[in-house]
């Protein structure tokens, strides 16, 4: 399974015909560019290979540098599948051997998940946890440079395997941050380390009543994993549930379904996928009734909420099933199969598309537009055009296409960490503040209990004298207005829960102040009617 990928089924797998050439496959970058000149008679597939036989003869003969055919015929094969979709792309065999030794566990890497937007390899995932999270990377991230070599023009499946290596390797990166036009730069290094990946990552009580279940990607035993937690939370009486979407990559359609059944009833239609090919075109439904199928639940997503995230909470919204809460997300539900090649390298082709059950295709458009216009969509609406369908949900709420799902509620975007953060938390000043805070502060329940919510202790104790100490050893303005200033004591605040009181205080701080999570727990007193079909007019 690749986290990257937009719904990748493993039953859609199968080799291609040995007879298929890479030559063949290369040859269609001719009739993808022929495709954009001026109308003219059609030519024949002889024809257009032999065009590019004659393309491959005069570099051969005239090009004054040496470049071998295999390097060539690569380079085509990608810019055959880029004039297809953003997402369809090659691996050759050398980087599936490296990614397999990555799945196997014999090479580490720094737990980041990167996608293309606006030309830039930008983070759009950083694991809890993992080494990118440590040195203060966050979502966003635009990566320049790696060991002080530029990684402009490479795809970022190219570049997420140049990020791993050997264990305890370190790895230089050349980042930027802030608007495209006046960006600030910075730069980290990272150890390449193991981290623990777990499809769910807490299952908690944010209330008395309120169960918390974050659900981070669709792994291998996702599945197990969310049942479990809901199980759990059973037994913790927890009478309502937020079930956290959000940075949440995607991963296995398999997941996405079984999922999904743990709250629907039996022969539920979750998604279709559609595609030229009969049995690419199939109807997911739920083949059991959920055993939590009637408790309240809400669902968070944000603009890093892609693939199988998207399909689960599309489906969970057209069946009036929960109410979403968030920033629209992603835009990514292309159905992929990989196809091996004779040579050993391998393709991941889009075959197919997701729809929901009201009709919505969750994939951005990217037909008819430019790659850097598809790339800068993430997380918004798209093309004006694409928002003017309404579909109906099943208790007849409207809700339009246009690219990714939008929320029912909106949660504005929280304060934007500066590039200073970074280099403070490269510098390890983040948690010389926070330790010292808490060595401090007594072990007892109480001063836990207290420290939860203790904004000006956070912000006297913590975030004045770091942005002091910014301040004076970086050499920087540090200026933070209120907004970011309560981010800062949030981020601080839950290191000093950890390291006074354990990982599970953490947890318990940062599901306590989370303001999305709050927003949804506002919600629920009003959810029968949200959900509920609209009122018609008297």
């Amino acid at each position: 399974m690749n986290a990257r990928l937009a719904l990748p089924s493993s039953t859609l797998r199968r080799s291609i015909k040995r007879g298929l050439s890479l030559l063949l496959l290369a040859a269609l970058l001719s009739v993808c560019l022929a495709a954009r000149l001026p109308a003219q008679s059609p030519r024949s597939a002889y024809e257009e290979l032999q065009t590019f036989s004659g393309v491959l003869n005069h570099i051969r003969l005239n090009y004054p540098d040496s470049v071998g055919y295999s390097e060539l015929v690569a380079a085509a094969i990608r810019g055959v599948l880029r004039a297809l979709d953003p997402h369809s792309y090659y691996v050759s065999r050398l980087e599936w051997e490296k990614r397999s030794a990555l799945e196997r566990g014999e090479l580490a890497t720094i737990g980041v998940i990167l996608e293309e937007v606006d030309g830039a390899a930008t983070v759009l995932t950083v694991y809890p946890r993992s080494p990118a999270d440590k040195n203060g990377l966050v979502a966003g991230d635009r990566l320049l440079a790696l060991n002080d070599t530029a990684v402009a023009g490479l795809d970022m499946q190219t570049l997420e395997l140049r990020l791993a290596g050997e264990k305890g390797s370190k790895v230089r990166l050349q980042l930027e941050r802030g608007p495209r036009l006046e960006p600030d730069t910075f730069s980290v290094t990272v150890k390449r380390n193991p981290f623990d990946v777990h499809s769910v990552s807490i299952v908690r009580m944010v209330d008395s009543v309120t169960g918390y279940l974050r659900l981070e990607a669709f792994m291998g035993h996702a599945t197990d994993e969310v049942h479990d937690g809901l199980k759990k939370l059973r037994g913790m009486h927890a009478r309502r549930l937020v079930l956290d979407l959000r940075a949440n990559p995607g991963g296995m359609v398999v997941s996405a379904v079984e999922i999904a059944s743990e709250f629907l009833p039996a022969n539920t239609v979750v998604f279709r996928t559609r595609g030229r090919k009969r049995d690419t075109d199939t109807t997911y439904v739920t083949k059991r009734n959920g055993d939590f199928r009637d408790i309240p639940l809400i669902v968070l997503i944000d603009e890093r909420s892609a693939s199988a995230a998207e399909a689960l909470a599309s489906s969970l919204q057209d069946h009036d099933r929960a109410l979403l809460v968030g920033r629209r997300s992603f835009g990514k539900a292309l159905m992929q199969s990989i196809f091996f090649l004779p040579s050993g390298d391998n393709i991941w082709l889009t075959v197919g598309r997701v729809i929901t059950p009201s009709g919505r295709i969750i994939q951005r458009r990217y037909r008819g537009i430019g790659y850097e216009q598809y790339l800068s969509f993430a997380g918004k609406s798209g093309a004006e055009e694409d928002t003017m369908a309404i579909f109906k949900t099943d208790a007849g709420r409207p809700v339009r296409g246009g690219g990714g799902i939008a929320p029912d509620v909106v949660v504005p975007v929280t304060a934007f960490l500066p590039v200073w953060w970074t280099a403070a938390a490269d510098s390890g000043f983040d948690e010389a503040i926070a330790d010292s805070v808490a060595l401090t502060l007594p072990a007892t329940p109480a001063a836990r209990a207290s420290w939860l919510s203790a904004v000006n202790d956070w912000n006297g104790k913590l975030v004045v004298p770091f942005l002091t100490r910014v301040r004076s050893r970086l050499g920087v303005a540090a200026a933070a207005d209120s907004a970011l200033e309560h981010r800062l004591g949030r981020i601080l605040a839950a290191r000093v829960a950890e390291v006074r009181w354990g990982p599970e205080a953490r947890e318990e701080f940062m599901v306590r102040n989370d303001p999305a999570i709050r927003v949804a727990q506002e919600q629920f007193p009003h959810l029968p009617q949200l959900l509920a079909p609209p009122t018609l007019p008297k």
